[in-house]
């Protein structure tokens, strides 16, 4: 019973997520990706997931940082953040289900 009640807990932790996908160009490469992450990744709300590739040649197509405990204020400064680098091409908020 104690482990059908942890997985729950932990589903509904994963369930109350929110992400923020951050669009890449098509030629963005790994390592690209991950100075985006690093440089962007500096407020308190936010957490970047670790960068992979999503294609061939170590091409990345996305990020993703997780914003469950971002406030309006850490959004702000990702959002300006990513302004500076001209691989970003788009932001999604998405949550579990979407």
């Amino acid at each position: 019973m104690a482990v059908l009640l942890a997985g729950c807990a932990r589903m509904d932790s994963a369930l109350g997520q929110q992400w923020l996908v951050v669009q890449l160009a098509s030629n963005t490469k790994l390592a690209t990706a991950k100075h985006v992450t690093a440089t962007c990744s500096r407020a308190s709300g936010l957490r970047a997931e670790p960068v992979r590739p999503t294609s061939p040649g170590k091409v990345v197509a996305s990020v993703r940082f997780i914003s469950t405990q971002a406030t309006d204020a850490d959004m702000a400064k990702l959002q300006q953040c990513l302004q500076r680098f001209p691989v970003v091409q788009g932001l999604t908020m998405t949550e579990p289900g979407d």
